[in-house]
């Protein structure tokens, strides 16, 4: 996957689009990532002791990877890899070539 969970992305398409959040976690078997703070749905809980109420909670809910994209130095740019001299490979960001750090 492109993505890593605590880089910081910016959604390009659906309702959340141009938004821009921490990610919480990845799931590389189903290409789907949730983001702090985007994509909200509400899910109704059962009463439980800690509250007798039940109710709603309104929680973030996955999206795909391909709708997001990594931000690097203020702008969005795609994933690339550079090998090194010492044989290691490193995550570069595309538009300016830096190295991303996570």
């Amino acid at each position: 996957m492109h993505v890593k969970k605590g880089m910081t992305v910016r959604v390009i398409s659906g309702d959340d689009r141009g938004k821009q959040g921490k990610i919480l976690f990845v799931f590389p078997k189903t290409n789907r990532v949730i983001v702090q703070g985007i994509n909200f749905v509400k899910k109704a809980t059962r009463p439980t002791q800690s509250n007798p109420g039940g109710g709603f909670v309104e929680k973030e809910a996955a999206l795909n990877a391909s709708n997001v994209m990594v931000v690097v130095g203020g702008q969005t740019s795609r994933v690339g890899y550079k090998k090194l001299e010492d044989g290691s490979k490193v995550r570069i960001a595309s538009k300016t070539g830096e190295e991303i750090d996570s």
